[in-house]
């Protein structure tokens, strides 16, 4: 099993900087040299250990290695399927079907994309927890971000918080959206007596959702979506407030006569890698049975 570690070899710029500034730019917190020094890691120069309090020289190879992280006692290996889009030493990206929770709770103890993550990182020896960078509903299927280490999920959730992590929905909506694209500017809080639904209501917080029209059939409308926003439910809600629910959504207002969950697709992924400063963008195609709703309508336009 190899740990996670981080390399540098030192340019002139650096030379005679502390290990323990040089580190702080690039962005390991003081709680991850602690777990460094108290739990398994290394600082190494030159394949030799050192202090944080070393000085740099030009041409050094300064090695950071991080320890192994502990999983929760809760959190089972599973074998529940998902599709790896890409993979590097830290991170990856996957293509979540419908129906598979992203994480454990009191009604899915099993069965949910971590406890697959866990399987494949016990086949792979990777010694890490999970980190989701962007979950999904359990419906919802699509595009998800992973970090595979405590270390890249802070950089990645930092980018989120930033907004850099783009992300592209498509979705199945009843009815005809006449407009070909627009933006749905109403906050959302909490539905009252409900632990799960969200409502658009006038005390709730700030949500903006910008749509697209892909194509338009008799009865349905496949739309493209934008959240400048990351409300719970958000699309869901949005669309369902103007009239236009997503198919299979019965929790607001959607029919499942022809799917049987909303028919909702994280189909875009992009981002700026904070460690390899590389962009990347993924897709991923609409499932089969949100390709049914728009390929066997006889009646489309």
């Amino acid at each position: 099993m190899t740990l996670f570690q981080l390399q540098w070899t030192i340019t002139k710029k650096d030379a005679g900087k502390l290990v323990l500034d040089f580190i702080k730019e690039k962005k390991i917190s003081k709680r991850a040299l602690t777990d460094i020094k108290f739990n398994g890691g290394d600082i190494l120069v030159n394949a030799v250990h050192v202090t944080v309090r070393y000085n740099l020289k030009e041409d050094d190879v300064l090695t950071v290695i991080f320890p192994k992280e502990e999983r929760g006692g809760g959190l089972v290996a599973d074998d529940v399927p998902f599709t790896i889009v890409y993979e590097d030493d830290h991170c990856l990206v996957v293509d979540k079907p419908p129906y598979v929770p992203s994480i454990p709770s009191r009604e899915h103890q099993k069965g949910t994309l971590a406890n697959g993550l866990i399987n494949y990182y016990q086949q792979q020896q990777i010694p890490s927890t999970i980190h989701i960078v962007n979950r999904l509903d359990k419906d919802t299927s699509g595009l998800m971000l992973v970090a595979k280490h405590r270390f890249a999920h802070s950089l990645f959730s930092d980018q989120q918080k930033k907004k850099d992590i783009h992300r592209t929905y498509e979705a199945i909506v009843h009815g005809v959206i006449d407009q070909q694209n627009g933006t749905i500017v109403k906050p959302i809080g909490r539905k009252k007596d409900s632990i799960i639904e969200r409502e658009v209501c006038e005390d709730g917080q700030e949500a903006v959702t910008h749509f697209q029209v892909l194509n338009s059939f008799e009865n349905k409308t496949h739309v493209k979506l934008v959240l400048e926003t990351g409300r719970t439910h958000q699309i869901r809600v949005h669309l369902s407030s103007i009239g236009h629910p997503l198919c299979g959504d019965t929790l607001y207002g959607g029919d499942e006569t022809e799917i049987k969950r909303q028919a909702l697709h994280s189909s875009h992924l992009s981002f700026l890698h904070p460690l390899l400063e590389k962009e990347f963008q993924f897709s991923a195609q609409l499932p089969n049975d949100m390709k049914r709703l728009i390929h066997e309508d006889p009646l489309r336009k």
